[in-house]
């Protein structure tokens, strides 16, 4: 052993930098040796140094190199049987990534030979490749962790009054205007003045960032001339995607992750992470050899029982992490708690999510995964979002996951399109979904806020191209047009694709407001899918993974359509968050709370009735009224007072012609004010209030959200 080389210790597993050196820890349960190999740059075709890691204790193979300093690039070299029909997968010729690298120095160069087989060989994966591939493997970065977090605080924002923006960092930002060209499309520019100052006054409390963890681009995508844009392709846990730096790579990304999220923070914006835990981007058994394959593959996948040549697939993406192996699991939770202690970041959602709870086969809700996270004093604090599904059996999952978490509302998605489409039989559904879900949440003791509700995401129709085309345009991608959903619950009202319509425009525009409306009153926590405020388009592909261009990225270019738009879902964000009505603590019970004379929530008919249960039944109802009582929250504040807001009235038409709506009976209220109707995206105009028993005609395919208006005393005059 060198005079420059000590045994080191077991933890913590990655590099560390203590200021004299670096201690190296790597496990892998089934590995006969592992070395160490430094590189002085990424490109390098071979290492300037390699050293064994001579010392192991429990699994975990250890050394600790003296004077070494941070920015140092290495890889490891695992020796052991290569045997794929035993699951084992090891080949020293391959430069691994350390699994707990916290950066990584380059993208994968596929004119390597990153495969651990022969290509074209008969034999496929069982015939071992030889060849080195360190010049065109990613490397990773010995960081120096010391960042000045001043006096950083997570805003902690309640559920209930949280507003979340998904938004892709480089896709949000590299048109930005007013963002130097050199920062678009980065960390840093996602912490600009200008980017920050459009969150506030959207009334963004939570920016949810798709995937930042160090990413892959797949070479069949490489190999088209495309990229894997949304980065659901993960190489690296721990490591800030160094294609978002705008610095460098050899750990300037960590500290610029940090000022962006130190900056959000001062701003009062939560930062979300979207995370993969569920698979890597190692593939099937024709796959890349780029980290977890190599250095360990029976204890990071799932193996097929029989058979562990091959991998379990939940996820449709050739590989599902192995949860059930204590070393994986650690994998996860080090992770998660490093992006919240290190990295200050405020809660995750968790791509795929079913596959995470996988034990066996089946889907268990109570996983050791979830029980971990439940008592851990970290994780159990931050906001924790499932999709809850995944591709296997019994995958989709919606309402079925522990306390502590929300979830993905496919159902709140799937019943608001089909209702402004004007589909039969959703009423009642709808009723649940804009009461925050009880019938999915309440049964396990959760609250409205588990409910994530949404229209769109990154993954489908962005919101115009929902009422710009029935069918998917995917052509781009390169796969035919067979890749992507193709039942979207989508209508083109008339026109498929682009037109100078009038009447289609304005059915269109009004349609893109009644969701933004309909989100906006639901109770449970709103997700706006970023660009759909300003009507961003794309063209009508639903699966846009692979457009790393302009289809993708926001135009900051505005007309006066689109500034129309974002400024009417301004102004619906604002009065959201004037409502506390719209943002409960719990459900509506239907009945009289805290001595109030009237309920909580009450539901009517377009003629003024209430709704009887044959009206929820009614497959041709189309058209409601619910009442919201601002007088009969059961909840406190902080400070133990009752919390009172406006009483409010929210009428739904999703029928094809006007219909006239009679306001309830004076018992309900007296004097209503309208002060939303998306027939319009301007603000209502101030006049004489509606009152009990009168008709307010709604336009075909619209809604509108009145006021009550507080009692005047006698001999007050009325305000006009």
């Amino acid at each position: 052993m060198p005079a420059r080389f000590w045994p080191g210790r077991e933890y913590p597993l990655g590099s560390f930098y203590d200021g004299f050196g670096v201690n190296f820890a790597v496990f892998s349960e089934n590995a006969e040796r592992v070395e160490l190999c430094l590189f002085d740059n990424p490109g390098d075709r071979s290492e300037r140094e390699r050293l064994v890691l001579s010392e192991r204790t429990a699994h975990v193979f250890h050394g600790y190199v003296p004077a070494l300093r941070p920015g140092q690039l290495y890889g490891y070299r695992v020796h052991g049987p290569y045997d794929p029909t035993r699951g084992l997968r090891f080949n020293p010729h391959k430069l691994l990534c350390d699994p707990y690298a916290q950066a990584v120095a380059n993208e994968v160069d596929w004119r390597a030979p990153m495969f651990p087989y022969k290509l074209g060989h008969p034999d496929q994966d069982l015939a071992m490749c030889e060849e080195d591939n360190a010049w065109g493997a990613p490397k990773a970065v010995v960081v120096d962790n010391v960042f000045d977090w001043e006096n950083d605080k997570h805003p902690r924002t309640p559920w209930r009054d949280t507003v979340i923006y998904e938004l892709h960092v480089k896709g949000f930002t590299v048109r930005h205007p007013d963002i130097p060209e050199g920062s678009r499309g980065t960390y840093a520019a996602l912490a600009s003045e200008s980017v920050i100052s459009y969150l506030k006054k959207l009334g963004v409390t939570a920016v949810e960032l798709l995937p930042v963890h160090e990413m892959v681009d797949d070479k069949m995508l490489v190999d088209r001339g495309l990229r894997n844009y949304w980065g659901y392709n993960t190489l690296s846990y721990f490591a800030p995607a160094g294609r978002y730096a705008s610095m460098g790579r050899r750990g300037e990304q960590v500290a610029e992750f940090k000022r962006m999220v130190k900056t959000l923070h001062a701003a009062g914006i939560e930062v979300i992470l979207d995370v993969v835990y569920n698979h890597t981007a190692e593939g099937n058994h024709l796959g890349p050899m780029l980290c977890y394959e190599g250095i360990d593959n029976p204890t990071y996948y799932r193996l097929v029982p029989g058979d562990p040549r091959y991998y379990m697939d939940y996820t449709g993406t050739g590989n599902s992490l192995n949860m059930r192996h204590p070393q994986t699991l650690k994998l996860v939770m080090d992770s998660l708690r490093y992006w919240v202690t290190e990295m200050h970041v405020d809660g995750f959602r968790f791509d795929l999510a079913s596959t995470l709870a996988r034990e066996l086969h089946d889907v268990d809700r109570l996983s050791a995964f979830f029980d971990i996270i439940h008592q851990d004093p970290i994780l159990s604090r931050v906001k924790l979002i499932a999709e809850p599904w995944d591709v296997g059996e019994g995958g989709y999952q919606v309402g079925n996951f522990p306390v502590l978490w929300t979830e993905w509302n496919g159902r709140y998605r799937d019943a608001v399109r089909r209702y402004w489409k004007g589909d039969a039989a959703v009423t009642a559904e709808l009723g649940f979904r804009l009461t925050g879900s009880s019938d999915l949440y309440e049964g396990g003791g959760r609250r409205p806020t588990a409910s994530i509700n949404f229209v769109t995401a990154h993954d489908g129709f962005t919101l115009r191209d929902l009422v710009t085309y029935n069918h998917k345009h995917n052509e781009a991608n390169g796969e035919e047009n067979r890749d992507g959903a193709d039942s979207n619950d989508s209508w083109n009202h008339g026109v498929e694709g682009e037109t100078d319509e009038p009447a289609v425009v304005a059915l269109r525009d009004r349609q893109m407001r009644n969701f933004f409306t309909t989100l906006m009153i639901s109770q449970g926590v709103p997700m706006i899918c970023g660009g759909d405020e300003i009507v961003r388009t794309q063209r009508g592909n639903n699966n846009a993974y692979c457009q790393d261009n302009e289809l993708s990225w926001h135009d900051w270019e505005v007309d006066a359509r689109q500034r129309s738009m974002l400024e009417f879902v301004r102004r619906l964000s604002a009065f959201r968050h004037e409502q506390p009505v719209l943002h409960r603590k719990r459900f509506f019970s239907g009945g009289y709370i805290r001595g109030s004379e009237m309920k909580d929530i009450v539901w009517f008919r377009p003629d003024g009735r209430e709704m009887s249960a044959e009206d929820w039944q009614n497959p041709h109802g189309r058209a409601l009224q619910m009442f919201l009582n601002g007088d009969a929250i059961p909840s406190t504040d902080a400070h133990g007072e009752p919390i009172v807001g406006d009483t409010l009235l929210v009428l739904c038409n999703a029928h094809h012609e006007p219909l006239p709506f009679v306001l309830p009976a004076i018992e309900w209220g007296e004097r209503w004010e309208v002060v939303i109707d998306t027939r319009t995206a301007a603000a209502p105009e101030i006049g004489l209030p509606t009152g009990a028993g009168e008709s307010y005609v709604l336009e075909s395919r619209s809604m509108a959200v009145l006021r009550l208006c507080p009692k005047q005393e006698p001999g007050a005059k009325s305000a006009i």
